[in-house]
């Protein structure tokens, strides 16, 4: 059962709760006053209403519960009215039956309360054709009588109504405090979500991977790529734990990491111990891309030396980069991957696993994009397998 039915159902027993109380005082100050053929009409009540609540009980059929209950309320009044005489002499019992479209309303909603309303408002016009037409003095009833329980049907009516309404209004804040909650929560875990899903893919593709596309891939006409491979790592491990392996790696990545974001670098991902980025995937985060890219490798290979310094750990980086074109995209639907392909992307590759420990090695097209900014050594050729020979600069620093 939702949250909304069982404050429904509360809400029917609260109310046919309190008619059944009402309607055993009223039985007893019409029995003490004498007016013992009064009382049937309240026993009856009394009787149907128990026999609904436990039907509502055993069949947990809200809908059934309220039609009959509520149907109830709305005639059982007009029918004290009518066996006492008319609207003077019952003191108005009749308001009693506003319970049901009020009650309808905080029960069923406000569209389905509608006709509960006007059924009532149809029996109370009735009623008051009936005691126009066939009005005939009626002494079954002293003044007195009639004065008292008119000041007692206004008083529990309006106290009844108050604090239905009362109680509603309280559940449905509580209620509304538990969906904010809920939402809260819900918020939470979606930011949450996201923001690992952005750890993963840039931007533009989690947007496109949320949407539910397929075959995700973008074409870049000008990206600067880079990888970073610790030197001799293998061998180390050798001579290691697991555990201070993977702290090792997770240090120096983690690192890595925050020089991306310092940068609008993008994180590709982690091969074994080699680290590999992308710049220049948004130009429109950062249209700097390729100084950014050769500014992050420079940070990198000073951290490495803190790094080294402060731990003692025998660790060198040695670093590529190369610029021109790229494929990139999403591989693979459960445990997916961000990938990049395309010549530029090997060219880095190669300028890393070449370099000399504590280089920086990048291609002729990073050079030239750099050159005026960060300061390189002499140009020479190495022979890059796959690509001949090919003409390299060293990054040494900014200008």
């Amino acid at each position: 059962m939702s949250p909304e039915e069982k404050l429904s159902g509360d809400m029917l027993f609260f109310t046919t709760g309190f008619m059944m109380c009402a309607a055993a005082f009223w039985l007893a100050v019409y029995w003490s006053l004498g007016h013992q053929y009064s009382t049937a009409i309240p026993l009856i009540f009394q009787g149907l209403s128990a026999c609904t609540i436990v039907l509502y009980l055993k069949t947990k059929r809200l809908m059934i519960f309220a039609f009959i209950q509520l149907g109830l309320i709305l005639f059982a009044p007009f029918a004290m009215q009518w066996a006492i005489g008319n609207f003077v002499t019952s003191s108005g019992v009749s308001l009693w039956g506003l319970m049901a479209p009020v009650g309808a309303v905080t029960v069923l909603g406000t569209r389905q309360s509608v006709p509960w309303f006007f059924a009532w408002l149809f029996m109370t016009v009735m009623a008051g054709i009936f005691d126009f037409l066939l009005s005939t003095p009626n002494t079954r009833v002293d003044m007195q009588t009639v004065a008292v329980f008119f000041v007692l049907n206004f008083a529990a009516i309006s106290v009844m109504i108050y604090s239905l309404l009362w109680y509603f209004a309280s559940e449905k804040q509580k209620l509304r405090a538990q969906v904010d909650a809920q939402h809260a929560e819900l918020k939470f875990e979606k930011d949450r979500s996201e923001k690992l899903l952005l750890n993963i893919l840039p931007p533009a593709i989690a947007e496109r991977l949320k949407r539910n596309e397929m075959n995700i891939a973008q074409g870049h006409a000008d990206v600067t790529v880079m990888f970073a491979d610790i030197v001799g790592f293998t061998r180390m491990t050798e001579e290691l734990s697991p555990v201070e392996t993977v702290k090792i790696l997770n240090d120096v990545f983690s690192m890595f990491d925050e020089l991306a974001e310092k940068h609008r670098v993008e994180k590709i991902k982690t091969i074994g111990d080699a680290y590999m980025a992308a710049a220049g995937l948004d130009t429109g985060a950062n249209i700097h891309y390729a100084d950014a890219a050769g500014a992050m490798a420079l940070e990198m290979q000073e951290k490495v030396r803190e790094y080294r310094e402060r731990t003692g750990e025998r660790i060198e980086l040695r670093i590529g980069i190369g610029t021109g074109p790229v494929v990139a995209g999403v591989i693979g639907k459960k445990k997916f991957i961000y990938d990049m392909w395309g010549d530029t992307v090997n060219v880095a590759f190669r300028m890393a696993s070449d370099a000399y420990s504590g280089a920086i090695q990048v291609d002729l097209m990073t050079y030239r994009r750099l050159h005026s900014r960060f300061r390189f050594d002499e140009a020479h050729e190495v022979e890059i397998k796959g690509k001949g020979r090919m003409q390299v600069f060293h990054l040494m620093g900014r200008q």
